[in-house]
């Protein structure tokens, strides 16, 4: 359990990492989802992103490799993201859900407290990249990161994102999506044994998990919950058969507030995407470019 001393608000999540073949791919699905989709972006260490900010803070995060010979590079030297980034690609595919991301203040403080916990994965990172605004305007961005993982992880990996220097631009109208979608409401894994996970995810998050069930277990964050649940609780509650088995500890889902689920769903119809329904709940199975299962849940304003 996490101790007194350590007990802090809790952490928000920050975002999901979703590796993908091709970012032009990921942008053309998530557009056809109804996202609003950043501009491409290049990492230092050879991989990029374009991304989908939500209101609440999150984010998704569809990463590609842009550039080979960098990230080789960065491998070599020990950069735990773009090692991390290959063990899973070579596990499951250049498609999935390879990562939780949370966010902090102190990211040379969350790798004492991994390391101290033996849940470490890897040395810290800094990084700085350009980022252009909903305006057009280009400014730096700087990050650090401090990298967590299970024993037995499979390719999976967890780590905190401290934002260093943000431009104050903000995001604006790049979290304005025309689905309607305004956050992340919960992110779901799978796992045989959900309740020997319960260690890592509080020593990870910091957060104390709920009282645990033989099929489910959750930590609630600041704006999302953790969730791990069995296969056959998956089935139950989704309708949804884990298609092939991703490791002890399987990202398999992420939960988005969807204010108008009528509207959505007309948009999908629209766009010819493939999905499903579940007590009042909009289910997309994954694709090229999506490398989750993405369900949509109305909800409030």
């Amino acid at each position: 359990m996490v101790s007194e001393h350590d007990v802090h608000p809790p952490r928000k999540l920050d975002h999901c990492v979703l590796p993908t073949a091709d970012l032009a791919v990921a942008r053309e699905r998530l557009k056809a989802l109804g996202f609003t989709v950043a501009a491409d972006a290049a990492h230092p260490f050879g991989t990029g992103n374009c991304c989908v900010f939500l209101e609440d803070g999150s984010y998704l995060e569809p990463l590609s490799r842009v550039a080979l010979q960098a990230a080789l590079e960065a491998e070599a030297a020990g950069n735990a993201f773009v090692q991390r980034d290959r063990a899973f690609r070579e596990k499951f595919g250049d498609e999935g859900f390879s990562a939780v991301v949370l966010g902090t203040g102190d990211a040379d403080a969350d790798h004492r407290r991994f390391v101290e916990a033996g849940i470490s994965a890897g040395d810290p990172l800094s990084f700085s990249r350009p980022f252009r605004d909903s305006s057009g305007q280009e400014a730096t961005a700087s990050f650090r990161l401090a990298f967590a993982a299970p024993e037995n992880a499979d390719g999976h990996f967890f780590f905190t994102c401290q934002r260093v220097n943000l431009p104050s631009g903000g995001r604006g109208a790049l979290e304005t999506h025309p689905n309607g979608v305004t956050g992340t409401a919960r992110i779901i894994m799978l796992a045989t044994k959900p309740d020997i996970h319960a260690g890592f995810l509080e020593r990870f998050s910091g957060a104390s998990h709920e009282p645990v069930q033989e099929d489910w277990l959750n930590l609630r964050l600041g704006n999302a919950v953790l969730s791990v649940m069995t296969p056959e609780r998956y089935q139950s509650d989704l309708g949804l058969d884990r298609a092939a088995p991703h490791g002890q500890l399987d990202l398999a889902a992420i939960v988005f507030q969807c204010p108008d689920i009528a509207g959505f769903r007309s948009h999908l119809s629209m766009q010819a995407v493939l999905f499903a329904e579940a007590d009042g709940r909009i289910i997309v199975p994954p694709a090229a470019g999506q490398g989750a299962v993405f369900v949509f849940e109305e909800s409030s304003q």
